[in-house]
């Protein structure tokens, strides 16, 4: 049966979201693999990455800031057709160079990782608004997680698709890259589709009811969504620093520890999304028992402590067991915290907010890979992995320090709604 909130705009945001995890699980995949069969060191991976994540940093923001300004679905429609691009250029050159433009334009292969439902990249800002607009508060969370469902589940398809330059070198005799270039020509199919499907979105400039903001403050933030920016800014940062330790150089970490291929890592990737839709599903029932700030603070704890134990793992098997746990863990704070910063902002005010808030993560996860792969390459193997538990601890931290105060509207008017009844019983009494 399906929820009352659902609609045509939601399903067809639901598609775009499931056709990017769908070409994310695979290139966050073959990507680093692809790099490392065309001889390119750790570090030359690292660039690549470092390159794809300055670029989305500033396309995030640039993305957040002017799609309030001049549509959302604009934006969503862009970032398609770049994504296109990019597998198309991957597809047709080995030339680094050429793949580190290519990268950095089209952000290709920068991906959140397995679990993450494709809440990743410059597309952010623009989705996580339009989303937020087709819903009303109660049921905000539960469409953020249902989003994050479809993600995971097409992110499982995708990560399938990873074993497919396997099976053209075993069946039909292809090469490694010729193979793995079949996945690039299919970015180019996909991100032409998530281009299309988004097309017929409807979008509202500004709230149902209310007047236009007067012409002297447009482009303007009010001094509260200032601070709250302020506040994610200073959090995302550490959690930036995190993701780009792990990111796509923890492909390349199982790679070079266990010696795992791209048929291994597909499967476990498959696995890992699978396993962790149903946490999409529980999060906003949890949010709503806990309450939002405590559900993000609790699961990002949780997960660090299982972080720490992956590098000491003996055996792939178990290093794949705790990271499939830790996902679980992680998944049940995505959509709470996507949600509880469209919450506490103005509607006009959202894409920018979270084009900004978003911001030090994409700035310092950019720094991540290149640093990780020196790290790798001429300290410690399991060094960068160690550090990001670090990073992901001091988010907790800051999270729980900025926000455990700021309720979203759903958990003050069930507060209030409960002050309300405890007040008639006691004067029934």
């Amino acid at each position: 049966m399906l929820p009352d909130w659902l609609n045509r705009d939601l399903t067809l945001l639901f598609a775009g979201r499931g056709l990017r995890s769908l070409t994310q699980g695979y290139l966050t995949i073959v990507v680093p693999l692809y790099l490392a069969a065309l001889g390119y060191s750790a570090v030359q991976l690292g660039l690549v990455f470092t390159a794809a994540s300055v670029a989305s940093a500033i396309l995030a923001a640039l993305v957040g800031f002017y799609s309030d300004r001049y549509g959302r679905k604009l934006f969503l429609v862009i970032l398609a057709l770049l994504a296109a691009i990019g597998g198309l250029v991957f597809a047709a050159s080995g030339v680094f160079i050429v793949l580190l433009v290519a990268g950095a334009i089209s952000t290709i292969g920068r991906g959140g990782g397995a679990g993450s439902g494709g809440a990743w990249g410059p597309y952010y800002p623009a989705e996580q608004a339009l989303l937020a607009e087709h819903v009303d508060d109660e049921h905000r969370t539960a469409v953020f997680g249902a989003t994050s469902f479809v993600g995971v589940l097409a992110g499982a398809i995708g990560s399938l698709l990873a074993i497919l330059p396997s099976l053209l070198q075993a069946h039909l005799g292809m090469s490694r890259i010729g193979s793995d270039r079949v996945l690039f020509g299919l970015t180019v199919v996909f991100g032409i589709a998530m281009a299309v499907v988004v097309l017929p979105v409807r979008e509202t400039r500004r709230a149902p009811g209310t007047t236009p903001p007067p012409p002297k403050r447009r482009g303007k933030l009010s001094p509260t969504t200032v601070r709250t920016i302020l506040k994610f800014m200073a959090a995302n940062a550490t959690n930036g620093f995190a993701i780009g330790f792990l990111g796509p150089i923890l492909v390349y970490w199982l790679y070079r520890r266990y010696g795992v291929g791209g048929a291994e890592l597909g499967g476990l990737f498959t696995l890992i999304n699978l396993a962790t839709a149903p946490s999409y599903l529980c999060a906003a029932r949890f949010a709503r028992r806990v309450g939002a700030v405590n559900a993000v603070v609790f699961t990002r704890a949780v997960s660090v402590v299982i972080l720490v134990f992956i590098p000491m793992m003996p055996v792939y098997s178990l290093a794949a067991l705790l990271l499939l746990l830790r996902m679980i863990t992680n998944t049940l704070s995505i959509p709470v915290r996507q949600s509880y910063l469209m919450a506490i902002v103005p509607r006009e005010e959202r894409s920018t907010a979270a084009g900004f808030s978003n911001l030090p993560t994409q700035v310092c996860s950019s720094l991540g890979p290149t640093i990780a792969g020196y790290m790798m390459q001429s300290i410690a193997l399991d060094l960068p992995l160690e550090l990001a538990a670090v990073f992901q601890a001091a988010n907790a931290g800051l999270y729980y320090a900025f926000f455990h105060g700021i309720k979203p509207p759903e958990e003050r008017e069930a507060g209030e709604a409960l002050a309300a009844r405890a007040a008639v019983s006691e004067q029934a009494s």
